[in-house]
Formats: C-alpha cells, sequence, structure tokens
C-alpha cells in the first residue's frame, strides 16, 4: 500500500507526495511563534521564569531575575494579585547579548487567606523570593458540643438519657 499523495491543481495535474513529518514540524512552528506573541504582556514585557509554592503557612514565589539589582525591581500586591515588575538597561558591548534586557512583568493570584500586609521579600544571587504569610483560616464544619450534660448520637439524645415521663428528650 502506497503513500496517500495530494494531487496538485496546475496545469499540469502534478502529484505531491505526503510528508506529514514535515507538516507536522510546519504546524508546530506557527503554533510556537503564536504562543509567544500570546504570551507577551501588552507593551513588550516579558516574563521571568518563576516558581510558586504553596503550604498550609505561607505562600511563596521564587522569580529569577539574573543580573538585576534591586533598585529595578518593584513588588505590588493590587487586590488578591501579588506584581514582580521592573526595568533593566544594559549596554550592548559584545557581539551577543544571552540576557533579556527591557521591562519585565510577573504577576501571580494569591491564594484565599494570604496576608498581604506582611509580606516579605529577600534578593539573593539573582533571585527574588517573596513570601506571603497566611492567616489561620476556620474550616467550614466544626464540632459543636451539646449542653446539659446529655450525649447525642447523630443529633439524637441517647435512650438512657431521654426523660422516662414524657418518652423523648
Amino acid at each position: 500500500m502506497g503513500l496517500p499523495i495530494r494531487r496538485a491543481g496546475g496545469a499540469r495535474g502534478r502529484a505531491a507526495a505526503w510528508r506529514p513529518i514535515r507538516d507536522f514540524e510546519s504546524m508546530w512552528d506557527e503554533m510556537g511563534r503564536r504562543l509567544e506573541r500570546a504570551a507577551t504582556p501588552a507593551g513588550g514585557a516579558w516574563m521571568p521564569m518563576a516558581e510558586e509554592q504553596d503550604d498550609d503557612s505561607s505562600y511563596t514565589v521564587k522569580v529569577e531575575l539574573p543580573g538585576f539589582s534591586p533598585e529595578n525591581i518593584d513588588i505590588e500586591v493590587e487586590g488578591d494579585e501579588l506584581v514582580v515588575s521592573g526595568e533593566v538597561a544594559e549596554e550592548h558591548t559584545g557581539k551577543v547579548l544571552s540576557r533579556r534586557t527591557g521591562k519585565f512583568m510577573y504577576r501571580t493570584t494569591l491564594p484565599p487567606g494570604s496576608d498581604s500586609e506582611r509580606c516579605d521579600a529577600n534578593f539573593e544571587n539573582g533571585v527574588l523570593l517573596v513570601t506571603v504569610p497566611k492567616t489561620e483560616q476556620r474550616s467550614g464544619r466544626r464540632k459543636i458540643e451539646i449542653g446539659g450534660g446529655r450525649r447525642t448520637i447523630e443529633g439524637r439524645a441517647e435512650p438512657s438519657q431521654m426523660d422516662p415521663q414524657t418518652g423523648g428528650e
């Protein structure tokens, strides 16, 4: 059984061989270009690599910013979002520049219970570490003890606790 072919609609009607790998590679490249354009925030800013960690006591964000100084980095909380942004200008002295330059922005949504008033940020060796502590949250469910010394089983008083005269509680 031979490979399927596409018929070219030309004057001669030549048959073109079907090359699925080449077609897939061109689709992959086009998809990559479109996603890269869509992922770039408005204004031409780029997004740095970041790692987020959420545990019981805090929410931590690590942002990789090699070559930056703390003076060029802004950290803000807007509602329930943490925004890390900044700008760096670099001289083009060599032939190849291996770092990004210009404006950057990283935005993430803070989880419920985050205490944005007590945020802490440290910058060391090109890595920004932002820690947002969490407030103590109460769960939506809690056990309520019934007063008066009665024990309950699934919301009903035990038979030994019932009033013998009325047959009820």
